[in-house]
């Protein structure tokens, strides 16, 4: 056989045999067309964060020095009988996720608003926002001319806590606050947060019995807050209202409940009808920086517009003289860091949740909702 013959023979049985070498016997590479075909290795999947583990596991509370301690405590303090406490903590669980959850985000990105603000005050929201508005019209309205917090208000809160009653939490609340109660990670304010989850499972137990539930039918979110409000359980006890005239207070499927507790719950912590206007005004701050001991003042408005003006403050409209305001800083990652004067009816909105952000997004997504079902 020719050598060339021989070569081009060698060269096709390569190929022939699942092309299964680059090279041939006798040293010659093949040919791009004949070359073996790599198969595309599968796409990594992205992983997402693990399922949350809302049941938990038994761990017999009921052999915890702390829970007996506990549980002798409110059984003499609240007139429970102890034996069926006993029944009841041997039913609890202990939830891993809530502790995982409660602990503080790690060191991240700075703070930005704005994509804070575009997660919350998006259309999901406005959308719900204008039905719950036209469905509770009457009950949005008794309230604010009953307690002084406008619709927009109340409309916004229940939004930014659970888009009005779409996501109230899955976790047995029995569960997650005993849970907290005796098992809170480690932390500066340990000792203080887990004395905190034993007055709110206190709460809770009293909560049941005073309405006839069963403690473990309550769900809400891995800290214990529960219904359309996620109000905790000490303050569906202080704050909650039958609004709707039912006989009972029901968080979860009563949204005119939810709208009366909201309010109720506002107005306890200085919202004050008589301020009326904005919550915020738009500021601009002088490079002097003379301001800047007006920031981070805790959650109260304290200062006078001429105070403010003279530490080289501005709005682009006049601000009501006979209020008091504070100075919030809203942080906006690499971006400048905006402004506002708030009243004292924004802060009495930080009581809900202490946090500028939260107010804000309250504020802004109540804005939106009216102006979405056409208000002005």
């Amino acid at each position: 056989m020719p050598m060339k013959t021989l070569i081009t023979a060698l060269l096709l049985g390569a190929a022939t045999l699942g092309q299964a070498a680059a090279i041939d016997p006798y040293g010659y590479k093949l040919p791009p067309s004949m070359q073996p075909k790599k198969k595309a290795a599968p796409a990594a999947k992205k992983k997402g964060p693990p399922p949350i583990d809302y049941a938990g596991e038994f761990v017999n509370f009921g052999d915890w020095k702390e829970v007996r301690a506990f549980l002798d405590d409110v059984a003499t303090r609240d007139g429970f009988d102890r034996a069926e406490l006993n029944t009841l903590m041997g039913q609890v669980r202990y939830v891993d996720a809530a502790v995982q959850l409660v602990k503080p985000a790690p060191p991240g990105k700075p703070k930005n608003w704005q994509a804070y603000s575009r997660l919350i005050v998006d259309p999901v929201r406005i959308d719900n926002g204008v039905k719950f508005w036209n469905d509770n019209r009457e009950a949005l309205e008794r309230a604010e001319a009953l307690y002084g917090v406008p619709a927009e208000i109340l409309v916004g809160i229940l939004g930014v806590e659970t888009v009005y009653g779409r996501n109230t939490g899955r976790f047995r609340v029995v569960d997650a606050l005993t849970t907290l109660a005796f098992s809170y990670p480690e932390a500066p304010q340990r000792a203080e947060r887990m004395a905190f989850f034993r007055g709110e499972l206190e709460a809770t137990l009293l909560f049941a019995r005073q309405n006839g539930i069963d403690p473990l039918s309550l769900r809400g979110s891995f800290a214990g807050a529960i219904g359309m409000p996620q109000f905790m359980p000490s303050s569906l006890m202080k704050y909650a209202v039958d609004f709707d005239g039912s006989g009972k207070v029901d968080l979860l499927n009563s949204g005119v409940d939810a709208i009366g507790s909201v309010a109720a719950f506002l107005v306890a912590h200085g919202w004050q009808r008589e301020l009326g206007g904005p919550l915020v005004y738009a500021a601009a701050v002088s490079p002097n920086r003379a301001w800047e001991s007006m920031t981070n003042q805790g959650l109260s408005a304290k200062y006078r517009p001429q105070e403010l003006t003279a530490a080289g403050v501005s709005t682009t409209v006049p601000v009501p003289e006979q209020q008091t305001y504070g100075l919030v800083d809203l942080q906006n990652g690499a971006e400048p860091t905006e402004y506002w004067l708030a009243n004292n009816n924004f802060f009495a909105i930080t009581q809900y949740n202490r946090s500028y952000f939260y107010a804000m997004s309250v504020v802004e997504l109540g804005r939106a909702v009216r102006l979405a079902r056409g208000g002005m």
